[in-house]
């Protein structure tokens, strides 16, 4: 557990949308478009889990579910894990799974959290696999929100049982306990206490599988509060396959009073022994020895039962009637029957919520906590790394690093920063990070904004709950709490706090003047002075409707800690234009602006905005002055309509944009973007979606995205950042293609996109075009700035063969080019920003060196030119020197750049002569042999040998034959290409030696050439 984070948290809810959701998202994409994909960054941490399982038979093959990002299967007891579900499921939201003991190839998962956090996620029922995970089908359920269990029958896989607990906020009908007895063909509903109340555990008794143990739960959230507990909460027996039930909460030794969430388990070894953990006033872990007559309390630790709502889980050991475990914030065992809990299992992260045991080897098994899924195969004593990309992110922002690092801060983990790409050369806490690392974190804590110094991109400020806010400098490493107003809380409700300061609450700069950081409370604050002091510039803004300030919780337990924290301040954005106006929104349904910095404040609230709507993000335009656009949610009040508005007027009069969205698929995010006005990005529920016409009609950008929530987006120079609450960070490179198109681009035959600037080193050139229909042949042409041609190449397929497909791709030191593409709609060739390399000769091999690679191109102004049949179309682009680079002069890198030039050169003829030798001795061996031909080709192999090591044949036989002089000239030109800068003295020292010898060989060969001319050369 981090600094800071003092319990586990998730951020977002799921919601049902249609069948058909995913699939009209990758088909009605224009076709401009379509071929771009989104790629994954990072972080490598894992989300939340509530749901594991293995196969007995299996051995290496386990699964999880991420709250946020679908299901995911190891093959190899962990080591790597894969997504399995994506673009088959319509929630990402996987809270339970449950594999088949008699097939393994059968899997269900039931959908969406009941571990009810502030922003559980939803889902839309049940699924199943008959093919280990390979496709998925919808059996129902759908309604059912949020499923706590599914149990396969131990002996018929067609028996399956569901604890749905139904919706978190609002009642319905769609709870309780379901069975199929058919696959999921067809649900019963076979226990069920009120709309207001559903299952929340089950076990089936393996010793005799028509005996069931099952518990309910009532309990709803609203934005305001989590309240559980009493009413129809209860445990259950059937004897029958769920047929009847009996009630056992009253039974002898139960608790007395109101009871809450209840877990429950039974002992395979000796199935009269039942365990649960009970959430009662006297609750605790409570045994009985005759199958749930009687009970007797056998421990009541509050490290077992604390904050009963997110966890109470327990599981009896399958190979010892005495051994049973109990998942908490911690993680423990009993081997004396549940009296005491006096074995801590250590596991990657805290906050557990699932565990499966092999029931032949109890020594093997899954976990599921609030960092994803990890096998252990020595009973817990170590386990596997969580290390996959179902990150959950609050807030992101895109820093001024080149390249720009994606900053966040991840549900139960620290802030991350990663690089979007490349290197990010910058060390920090002694680091150095490299992509594919998860990165650092940036002070803060899981669930907060973060604002990065517009002044000094070392300084960053986080946010997190209980009102903290740090101010982190990279270069030190050192982190300072600059709390507004640092009077602590926790367990106290809304009405209590001088200051009410949400989960999630902004923390911004302006835009206009980097001097100024905002923060907000149910007030707006600032500080000019880097956090030291801060100034309150507005009243409450928001209802402070005394029902919504109370405490949270539940009949027998109270959890008040920030995310129930209601009536405060969700959304700030100052102006880009006016350095006075401010626009906020609070998350109980409240739109203000000042235009005057916090002199006075007006109430501009879209007059169909409902109250307790969260006003989830405002976005001021850059472009427009009045111009604003917001993102609004009141999923928390059973309402999953998407709500987005826009105002040209400073909020005077408003026009809702939600043409185009699913009705039932919420938003949480809207961006504009920073170059073309009336272009918008919308992070949704379930994926990501564009308007060209200032949210007059929107369409899907998903583009095989997996179905996740997007909570925020950025949009760069040339590229869209989206953070997304279970499946890490993702971005959209190049966006060139969203950027230029209207409706009439996709009626073009060709259209060649204009390049983004490129970075040696560090960003290709990418050379974006569309055309209308596939085509015969392209040809792609870079030009420098006076029209020189450097490079061509023509492609004649509609995409390029994978690495091993073309029979000489096997062929070491071949030079492997990708070709452009001819393909209908947009196509992508990338340039390296290389000139033409040496010369190439057959079975070259070279060590410590890619003479097939040329030399780096200079900074400055290019061109590329693409030709499709008789037209062509040029855009030009720009190489730059990496910005970070200091020290080093365009003199410095043209003088790399000229000698590059001519090692080059010098390369291509000592490879030269190796071909002009070959063929010379290959003429010789067709004439008639004579002693003259074999002293001939004596000489020329001499040369050949000096220029080339020819018993080189694999890729390491430099090693055991020592390289020749086209090697060394090769490897010289490598080093002196390893970084920008001008050669070193030596590197001119042993250019001319080098130059020298080649000079020897080259003379020596004409020699032999000329006196040699009688005999035919």
């Amino acid at each position: 557990m981090k600094c800071f984070v003092f319990i586990c948290f998730a951020v977002v809810c799921s919601t049902i949308v249609n069948n058909q959701l995913l699939a009209q998202a990758d088909t009605a994409i224009n076709p401009v478009f379509k071929g771009m994909a989104w790629r994954n960054i990072g972080p490598t941490r894992g989300g939340r889990s509530l749901g594991a399982a293995g196969s007995p038979s299996r051995k290496l093959e386990y699964y999880f579910g991420a709250v946020g990002g679908g299901l995911w299967k190891t093959t190899d007891g962990g080591q790597s894990w894969s997504p399995v579900t994506d673009g088959q499921l319509n929630s990402s939201s996987v809270g339970a799974v449950a594999v088949a003991e008699t097939n393994p190839d059968i899997v269900y998962i039931g959908t969406g959290e009941t571990q009810l956090r502030g922003n559980i996620m939803q889902g839309d029922g049940v699924y199943k696999t008959t093919n280990a995970g390979k496709t998925w089908t919808n059996i129902g359920l759908k309604n059912t929100q949020a499923i706590a269990r599914v149990r396969v029958h131990p002996t018929n896989p067609d028996i399956v049982y569901v604890a749905a607990l139904g919706h978190p906020y609002g009642p319905n009908e769609e709870r309780g306990i379901f069975r199929t007895t058919d696959g999921g063909k067809s649900w019963k509903k076979v226990l069920y206490k009120g709309d207001k109340a559903g299952g929340v555990d089950i076990i089936i008794d393996r010793k005799n599988p028509n005996v069931l143990y099952a518990s309910i739960w009532q309990v709803y959230r609203t934005p305001w509060k989590m309240w559980g507990g009493g009413g129809a909460s209860g445990l259950f027996k059937s004897t029958d396959g769920g047929d009847t039930w009996t009630e056992l909460t009253r039974k002898p030794g139960m608790p007395k009073g109101t009871v809450g969430k209840i877990g429950v388990t039974v002992s395979p070894v000796d199935n009269n022994r039942v365990w649960a953990i009970v959430e009662a006033e006297d609750g605790g872990v409570y045994r009985s020895d005759d199958a749930g007559m009687t009970w007797k309390q056998v421990n009541d630790e509050r490290k077992l039962r604390q904050r009963a709502f997110y966890y109470s889980r327990i599981y009896a050991d399958p190979l010892d009637k005495n051994g049973v475990y109990c998942l908490n914030v911690g993680f423990y065992k009993s081997s004396d029957g549940g009296v005491k809990f006096d074995k801590t299992i250590t596991v990657p992260h805290g906050d557990n919520h699932d565990l499966w045991i092999d029931p032949a080897d109890s020594t093997r098994m899954i976990t599921a906590n609030d960092g994803g899924g990890a096998v252990s195969v020595n009973s817990g004593k170590t386990w596997t790394d969580e290390n996959f990309p179902t990150a959950q992110l609050y807030h992101i922002t895109a820093t001024n690093d080149f390249p720009y690092h994606i900053a966040g801060a991840q549900q139960d983990n620290s802030t991350v920063a990663v690089a979007s790409e490349g290197w990010t050369n910058k060390l920090v806490k002694g680091n150095s990070i490299k992509k594919g690392e998860w990165g650092y974190d940036v002070g803060g804590g899981e669930s907060g904004y973060i604002a990065q110094d517009p002044k000094n991109p070392d300084i960053f400020y986080a946010g997190s709950q209980g009102a903290l806010l740090t101010r982190y400098d990279r270069s030190t490493g050192q982190t300072r709490d600059v709390q507004i107003y640092p009077r602590f809380f926790s367990g106290e409700p809304a009405s209590a706090l001088p200051e009410r300061w949400q989960w999630t609450y902004p923390i911004v700069f302006s835009p206009k003047d980097p001097n100024r950081l905002y923060a907000c409370s149910q007030h707006v604050w600032v500080s000019s002075n880097e956090g030291q002091s801060w100034e309150k510039i507005s009243p409450d803004l928001t209802y402070a409707d005394t029902a919504t300030l109370g405490k949270s919780g539940g009949v027998i337990t109270m959890d008040m800690n920030g995310p129930e924290i209601y009536a405060t301040v969700f959304a700030l954005a100052p102006s880009f234009h006016d350095v006075n106006t401010i626009w906020a929104g609070s998350d109980d349904g409240l739109i203000h602006i000042t235009r005057d910095h916090g002199k006075s404040w007006q109430k501009i609230t879209p007059p169909d905005m409902p109250k307790n709507t969260r006003v989830s993000l405002i976005e001021a335009s850059r472009h427009k002055p009045g111009t604003a656009y917001v993102a609004a949610k009141r999923y928390q009040m059973d309402d999953r309509t998407p709500y987005l508005w826009k105002t040209d007027d400073y909020g005077k009069t408003w026009k809702k944009i939600i043409t185009g969205l699913h009705a039932d698929d919420f938003a949480h995010s809207i961006r504009e973007d920073i170059t073309r006005p009336g272009l918008l990005y919308a992070g949704m529920e379930h994926g990501v979606w564009v308007s060209f016409n200032d949210g007059g009609t929107w369409q899907p950008l998903q583009l095989k995205l997996p179905n996740t929530q997007i909570s925020d987006i950025q949009v760069t120079e040339k590229d869209v950042v989206i953070g997304t609450h279970g499946r890490s960070i993702y971005v959209l490179d190049d966006i060139a293609p969203i950027r230029e198109f209207t409706p009439d681009l996709a009626k073009k035959p060709v259209h060649l996109f204009k390049p983004y600037y490129a970075v040696r080193r560090v960003q290709p050139a990418v050379f974006q075009y569309y055309l209308a229909k596939k085509a015969d042949s392209v040809k792609v042409e870079i030009l420098d700035a006076a029209g020189t041609v450097i490079q061509s190449f023509t492609g004649n397929k509609p995409t390029n063969p994978k690495m091993g497909e073309d029979d000489d791709d096997d062929e070491p030191g071949k030079p492997k080019v990708k070709l452009p593409t001819t393909a209908a709609g947009l196509n992508r060739y990338e340039w390296d920003l290389r000139y033409p390399g040496a010369t190439y000769f057959k079975g070259m091999i070279m060590w410590g060196a890619r003479p097939t690679s040329g030399p780096l191109a200079l900074p400055g102004q290019y061109q590329v030119r693409l030709t499709v049949g008789a037209e062509s179309f040029t855009q030009p682009f720009e190489i730059r020197l990496d910005p970070r680079l200091k020290g080093v002069t365009a003199a410095d890198v043209q003088e790399q750049f000229n000698m590059a030039m001519k090692l080059r050169d010098e390369t291509s003829k000592a490879n030269d002569a190796v071909v002009q030798i070959r063929t010379l001795k290959e003429k010789l061996t067709k004439q008639p042999d004579s002693s003259a031909n074999q002293k001939l080709k004596e000489q020329l192999s001499i040369i050949e040998e000096n220029l080339y090591q020819i018993r080189n044949q694999s890729g390491q036989d430099p090693l055991n034959f020592p390289i020749k002089l086209n090697n060394r000239l090769a490897a010289l030109w490598r080093s002196i290409e390893s970084g920008d800068n001008k050669p070193t003295s030596g590197s001119y020292k042993v250019y001319e030696e080098l130059s020298g010898e080649l000079t020897k060989q080259l003379t020596a060969l004409d020699k032999v050439i000329k006196s040699n001319k009688a005999v035919g050369m």
